[in-house]
């Protein structure tokens, strides 16, 4: 009987306790005080650098009590190594944030066995689009499309992260134009591989749009550097427009139909236009592991969707992240989930 009575109490006990959790109003983060690690798994210097340096400061300033932000460059194995790290010891309080690249992208997808880390884990809370240029050392003579031949004559050094890295469909557009290019494996960012291309060690170089916005550019104008094509912007109907960030150049199918003469297709055709869609029409994640609290993960879409929509940000973002559309909270993450 006594027990009896105890257990009814605690049932009790229990309900109310649950009524009365169902009842409060959902918590608010506060990250006052509060100093956040965001881990970028490149060096400095590099596209993803740039990207996640522009929209650092700001996030400390959105996020709720203004907390530090600070950038920790974690280079290695193309992206890999500091994924690997994220995964393995961030916790799920919001203080450890990851940016991700294509970089980080294709080894999972292509499932290298140095990857220690699942998309699945993580929940996007803000993702960039962007694009690239491919250009050349002005040593070979080249101003066009239609000196194609003066490339192919060359063997031509390319600093490069990996075989499964950022520059995947760039390795593959020079082996469809039948380039000889040869790449030197073991950057540790792109802007390693631009700095390899300053010095002369490398003839050909590729980055992404804020990186060639803000380091390629000047040399371009001084006439170090030679653009080829851009990438372009593929759709998710496979279709491929001119970039917005760079107008003027011709995408890179512009570019191979102008140098052949005929369209690009086929396998390798088909292959780049998936690789563009995994990895740059979605490129840079900002990602929280996913069982973060709602409260902290809403806080980051939020902050996300306030740096995003303020007046000046397509001023201010022009020459760091281009005039691409931000993706931001709930539909950052619906769109790491399609892809």
């Amino acid at each position: 009987m006594q027990h009896s009575k105890i257990r009814s109490a605690l049932a009790a006990l229990l309900c109310a306790s649950a009524f009365a959790a169902q009842s409060l109003p959902s918590r608010a983060a506060d990250f006052s005080g509060e100093t956040v690690e965001w881990t970028i798994p490149f060096g400095v210097g590099g596209g993803t650098d740039v990207w996640a340096r522009f929209f650092a400061p700001q996030l400390a300033d959105t996020l709720p009590g203004k907390p530090t932000v600070v950038v920790l460059n974690v280079p290695g194995g193309g992206s890999i190594t500091g994924a690997n790290q994220f995964a393995m010891r961030a916790g799920s309080d919001g203080l450890e944030i990851l940016g991700t690249s294509a970089s980080t992208q294709y080894p999972a997808i292509l499932g290298d066995p140095r990857v220690r880390y699942d998309y699945a884990d993580w929940t996007a809370v803000l993702a960039s689009p962007t694009g690239g240029v491919g250009y050349v050392s002005p040593e070979y003579g080249v101003t066009g499309p239609e000196d194609i031949e003066k490339l192919r004559e060359a063997e031509i050094r390319f600093a490069s992260q990996g075989a499964t890295a950022l520059e995947m469909p760039v390795l593959l557009a020079f082996k469809m134009l039948d380039l000889n290019v040869r790449p030197v494996f073991g950057m540790e960012s792109r802007g390693a591989g631009r700095l390899a291309f300053e010095r002369g060690e490398a003839g050909i170089d590729f980055q992404t749009s804020s990186a060639y916005l803000t380091s390629v550019k000047p040399l371009v104008e001084s006439g170090k550097a030679v653009p080829l094509f851009s990438l372009g912007v593929v759709g998710a109907d496979g279709k491929v427009e001119r970039d917005p960030s760079f107008p003027e150049l011709p995408t890179f199918v512009e570019f191979f139909q102008s140098a052949t003469g005929a369209a690009p297709e086929g396998q390798a055709f088909e292959a780049w236009r998936s690789l563009m869609l995994a990895g740059f029409s979605l490129q840079k994640m900002v990602v929280l592991p996913k069982d973060a609290p709602a409260d902290v993960i809403k806080a980051y879409g939020e902050a996300a969707k306030a740096i995003v929509e303020a007046p000046d940000f397509r001023e201010r973002a022009g020459e760091e992240i281009g005039v691409y559309d931000q993706l931001v909270g709930a539909e950052a993450d619906a769109a790491l989930k399609e892809a």
